[in-house]
């Protein structure tokens, strides 16, 4: 009887990029790598190990199985939509209190939107700043976030900060 050779599986599972609290982006990923040891189906078996690690950007890891081509690059992380339309609100906050622009209707020609989407935009201004804070140190993430703009509009509507803020904390589950 031959010596029979272990076959052994692996898949990224969950590779993130950390950042914090407004630093840049940390120069590494956080890869979430299952392995499986047995046959081909170990993975659906439950037969499933996680190995976690920290490795520098050029050196993460994208496991494609094989024979489905060339492994695509990880995708770069990218700053959620709500935490950019904050930041642009901010600044337009900025350019109007300096008096660099006279309108908000200026504004929206400057940007190219119309005067209503401005105003939408500066609604999140009226957010409690404890939800600005956590909406800007939110982490570059590849994943579409549920929290939109949209989804927030209701929350800066109430006057009462601290009901915002266990609203704010209902919509995040």
């Amino acid at each position: 009887m031959g010596r029979v050779e272990p076959e052994v599986y692996f898949r990224v599972v969950h590779a993130a990029q950390n950042g914090h609290k407004g630093a840049p982006v940390a120069p590494y990923r956080e890869q979430m790598v299952e392995i499986a040891l047995g046959p081909k189906g170990a993975f659906e078996n439950g037969n499933i190990g996680i190995l976690s690690r920290r490795v520098p950007l050029e050196l993460a890891v994208n496991a494609v199985p094989a024979g489905r081509g060339d492994p695509k690059p990880p995708r770069e992380p990218k700053t959620p939509r709500i935490v950019e339309l904050l930041r642009k609100a901010i600044e337009w906050k900025s350019l109007l209190e300096s008096g660099k622009v006279a309108s908000q209707a200026e504004i929206a020609s400057r940007e190219g939107v119309t005067r209503a989407r401005v105003t939408q935009i500066m609604g999140m201004l009226h957010l409690a700043p404890e939800i600005q804070e956590k909406i800007l140190v939110m982490p570059d993430s590849i994943h579409k976030s549920l929290l939109t703009e949209r989804v927030l509009r209701p929350i800066g509507t109430i006057n009462n900060y601290g009901n915002q803020v266990r609203e704010f904390h209902k919509l995040l589950g």
